[in-house]
């Protein structure tokens, strides 16, 4: 059997080893953790309105029907294009055909640094990470007696304007000010702030202007602060400086940009300023047919001429394809170039507050936000997590309180630590 490696265990390569499962091949799924990861919920786990099991599976149960299909929990260091085979943890394999599909991490523009104060949204443990630090500052801020200090630990800043941030900031600002405030005793939603900073003229930049200022009104209404056209310039222990302002914080997170992983520098190709590789039509690389880059590692331009935005449906898309054509290659047949089918973009900004935009039909409120719901119930890897996503949705939308708020990681220690 030929032997196909898959690096990254996220949509694209899920999607592309289930099509090969099917196949004879040999088939083995290296990834750095031994999950796959729903990443459109992960903001819901950073704001305690789910649990990581509800928006993660084991890799190995996914397959673990499929004899033909491995996993090892493994980071890959380095390609050899010319041995065929990748290198990782002092081991290596062989292949004939290569997908990578590694997604990215977010990017701080050269201030890597700010990382440390402004942990961005990937994994589950930098959700889990955000939840505990929401939590903290919120038993600081009932610690606290004096409203200068206690100010420090009630701001919330999101940088970046983009769908996360939208997400994040509606998410912060409803549950923090009208589902956990009511438990505390000295401090109250007047207290709290939540402020989203944006380089750009308006958020959204991929939505049409007309849902893009539907939310910015929403965020208002949600009491969030919407600062535009301004450039975080400084991230410390104290809070985030962009321009003349300063915001007292010991809660940022970063939402504004993206890079993709460094393996790709070994294959020797062309990359983008955000180190995604530049391929062919049909997600190769420019010297070598049987190695593929899909999803958001792979720059690619629609046929309007227009970037490929990084998004689950593409790289779900590009995975399927890039499953196909391997087949087609081995039975002589010729490849086509890759076409994405756009299935629209869509937001949520909190409780029956959705945007959406599908096949040009423009939604917002209720009805875009059921939308979003069953769209993202659907897409869950298996029928239990689609069962307890939508009991804790409707538990949450009836009752107003979301059911996962403990601090496991820290203990008082650790929160007088933080009150420093």
């Amino acid at each position: 059997m030929k032997k196909i490696i898959i690096i990254g265990g996220g949509f694209g390569g899920l999607a592309a080893a289930k099509v090969l499962a099917k196949r004879n091949f040999d088939i083995t799924i290296i990834d750095k953790t031994n999950h796959h990861l729903f990443q459109p919920l992960l903001y819901q786990v950073a704001t305690a309105a789910l649990s990581p099991g509800d928006i993660a599976n084991p890799i190995r149960s996914i397959f673990g029907k499929n004899k033909n299909v491995k996993t090892i929990m493994a980071e890959v260091t380095s390609i050899d294009k010319v041995n065929r085979k990748v290198i990782f943890n002092g081991s290596s394999l062989l292949f004939d055909y290569l997908i990578i599909s590694t997604g990215s991490r977010h990017s701080y523009f050269g201030k890597d640094e700010w990382e440390k104060y402004a942990p961005g949204l990937k994994t589950l443990n930098d959700a889990l990470k955000i939840r505990e630090n929401i939590l903290l500052s919120l038993e600081a801020g009932e610690r606290m007696e004096d409203s200068t200090l206690r100010e420090r630990y009630l701001n919330f800043v999101i940088v970046g304007g983009g769908p996360t941030g939208v997400e994040l900031a509606g998410a912060i600002a409803e549950i923090v000010n009208k589902n956990f405030i009511k438990d505390f005793k000295n401090i109250n939603s007047k207290m709290t702030k939540v402020f989203l900073i944006e380089a750009l003229p308006r958020l959204l930049q991929a939505f049409p202007e007309k849902l893009s200022a539907k939310v910015l009104r929403v965020l208002k209404d949600l009491e969030v602060e919407i600062i535009l056209n301004e450039r975080v310039t400084g991230i410390d222990e104290n809070g985030v400086q962009l321009g003349n302002q300063f915001i007292k914080t010991r809660n940022v997170i970063w939402a504004a940009g993206n890079k993709a992983s460094p393996l790709l520098k070994t294959l020797g190709i062309v990359l983008d300023n955000s180190g995604r590789g530049m391929v062919n039509p049909d997600l190769s690389i420019e010297d070598d047919p049987d190695i593929f880059i899909i999803g958001d590692a792979a720059v690619i331009k629609d046929a309007k001429g227009k970037f490929l935005p990084e998004l689950a449906p593409v790289a779900m898309q590009q995975g399927k394809y890039v499953a196909r054509n391997i087949h087609k290659r081995l039975s002589g047949k010729a490849r086509r170039r890759f076409k994405y089918r756009d299935m629209g973009a869509m937001a949520t900004i909190g409780k029956g507050k959705s945007v959406a935009v599908i096949k040009g039909l423009k939604l917002s409120g209720l009805i875009a936000w059921f939308t979003w719901s069953f769209i993202h119930i659907m897409y869950l890897i298996n029928f239990r997590n689609r069962i307890r996503v939508m009991a804790e949705w409707i538990w949450y939308y009836i009752t107003n309180r979301p059911g996962i708020r403990l601090i496991v990681k820290k203990s008082s220690k650790d929160l007088n630590t933080w009150l420093v």
